[in-house]
């Protein structure tokens, strides 16, 4: 049993799960991505069960949790961040779909229950993948609440654009492939990460700001920071808790990162480094945002958990 994580002289070992408030957001998520989705009804039959099957399988709703307590920092109405939400969502279940597949990450258990080209055929996972990040796009672009702020609405659309791309998280995974069985460097396997899972969640933050109408480029900047260190912690956790929990804890396959050879901030840094370098991060996060004084309340508790999450 490891000690208890402190952070800012807190211990934080009663934050592995989200508060009712932060419950509450994340229930709102999946309400508006079900209705977002197309129907199971509707023809193409097949791909849109496939997509609704890859969307609506749970998970923690990180990403839209992001962009509504963004938003809600700088006092928006929900309403006004519910596209960004269910489209970094819906950008991210895709890119689940995409790097289970077998020419990517080669997974069978997703979310505890077969991966989408499983349960639908591989055909079918590209397709359902190539038409959610579609879909997203779609979402935010027809959200009438942005028109009155056109220059905005576009530099939101460009941000999930930056995030999805090369420069994004097709990138990072093309840098994961290359990597496997390679002995990278520290920075190496930050800058991999920054791109493959980090690119999103600092858009999910990003977007929240511009739909609330933020357009203080150190306030936006401070939110980037913020996103850069959640981000990072996010994947040490996740690959602690690669070594640490078991498959049914998960609802993936544990041990796949040590099997298939890929560097990880534990076999590169060691565990406990990568411990204390979870607990930096976290730390600076809550710095980041700071200014926001008691706004940041939802942001920092995001934080804490992202780092202490048990699957």
């Amino acid at each position: 049993m490891h000690a208890p994580i402190v952070w800012h002289g807190t211990d934080c070992t009663n934050l592995k799960q989200l508060s009712a408030e932060l419950l509450a957001l994340s229930a709102r998520a999946d309400a508006v991505l079900a209705r977002a989705l197309p129907a199971d009804d509707l023809a193409p039959i097949a791909l849109h069960q496939a997509m609704r099957y890859a969307v609506l399988g749970g998970g923690k709703r990180l990403r839209p949790l992001l962009v509504y307590v963004t938003g809600l920092a700088f006092r928006a109405p929900l309403e006004v961040l519910d596209s960004s939400a269910v489209a970094v969502e819906v950008i991210h279940a895709y890119s689940l779909v995409h790097d289970d597949l077998p020419a990517m990450d080669d997974d069978d258990l997703r979310r505890g229950r077969p991966t989408c080209h499983v349960a639908f055929g591989e055909a079918m996972a590209i397709l359902a993948g190539d038409a959610l990040q579609a879909l997203a796009f779609e979402i935010l672009a027809a959200d009438t609440a942005l028109r009155a702020a056109p220059l905005r609405h576009l530099d939101m659309l460009r941000t999930l654009a930056g995030a999805c791309g090369s420069h994004g998280m097709a990138g990072g995974q093309a840098l994961d492939l290359a990597a496997t069985g390679l002995p990278l460097t520290p920075a190496e396997l930050e800058r991999m990460h920054v791109h493959k899972t980090g690119a999103l969640i600092r858009a999910s933050v990003r977007l929240g700001a511009l739909a609330a109408g933020c357009e203080d480029e150190p306030m936006l900047a401070a939110l980037e920071d913020y996103g850069h260190a959640i981000g990072l912690a996010f994947q040490i956790r996740d690959d602690l808790l690669d070594i640490e929990a078991g498959t049914a804890q998960l609802g993936k396959t544990a041990g796949k990162d040590v099997a298939a050879n890929k560097p990880t901030y534990p076999a590169i840094l060691g565990a406990d480094a990568s411990r204390r370098q979870l607990a930096e991060l976290t730390a600076r996060a809550q710095e980041a945002v700071a200014a926001l004084g008691s706004n940041a309340r939802n942001l920092c508790e995001l934080a804490r958990f992202v780092a202490l999450r048990e699957s």
